[in-house]
């Protein structure tokens, strides 16, 4: 039952349902959700409206990818043409170029 109220955002009735219980771990866990309330949002709706992916692996992946070119024998990266390389690439992916 919390893993599907915290799936849609139900961060209240998760501490409920949860902060009754007299165990040590439930306890912690009630903390973990008031200090990150604000970061636990609802899953479900962004699934069911398919705004975004909610896994980072994606994210991971294009992290390593960049990481790998920056390492690339003989380049020469300046760190005042990052933001020019940034804006490219987001035309790129928002199909603007």
């Amino acid at each position: 039952k919390a893993k599907s109220l915290l799936w849609s955002g139900n961060v209240d009735e998760t501490l409920n349902l949860i902060s009754p219980l007299k165990k040590k771990q439930a306890e912690n866990f009630c903390n973990y959700l008031e200090t990150h309330r604000e970061r636990i949002i609802n899953y479900k709706y962004y699934q069911e409206q398919s705004i975004c992916s909610i896994a980072s692996g994606a994210v991971e992946s294009t992290v390593k990818q960049i990481d790998r070119r920056l390492k690339i024998s003989g380049a020469q990266w300046k760190p005042e043409n990052v933001p020019q390389v940034l804006k490219h690439r987001c035309a790129y992916l928002n199909n603007n170029l």
